[in-house]
């Protein structure tokens, strides 16, 4: 499984959707995640990965984490993934 299939099947089981109906260009609010849901698919991408994603929950335009879009999400853990090797 790929790093964008592994974060698209983590963030599909928050939304309580399919995976294949989960888009890069959507958005956490287009998937219907709110701000706890967010913090539970960060804990799930963590481990899944086992990285420590740079988060800040309580002021998310602070964080070098980019949670714009599912492509975000997915570049973003990339980097963490390839930085931590």
């Amino acid at each position: 499984m790929t790093i964008a299939q592994n974060v698209t099947r983590i963030l599909a089981e928050q939304a309580l959707i399919e995976p294949g109906d989960v888009k890069p260009e959507h958005t956490l609010a287009d998937l219907g995640i709110d701000s706890l849901g967010l913090v539970e698919s960060i804990f799930a991408i963590e481990e899944a990965f086992d990285i420590n994603v740079p988060f800040n929950a309580n002021d998310p335009s602070e964080s070098d984490f980019d949670i714009s879009s599912v492509a975000a999400i997915i570049a973003a853990v990339e980097t963490l993934v390839k930085d931590q090797s």
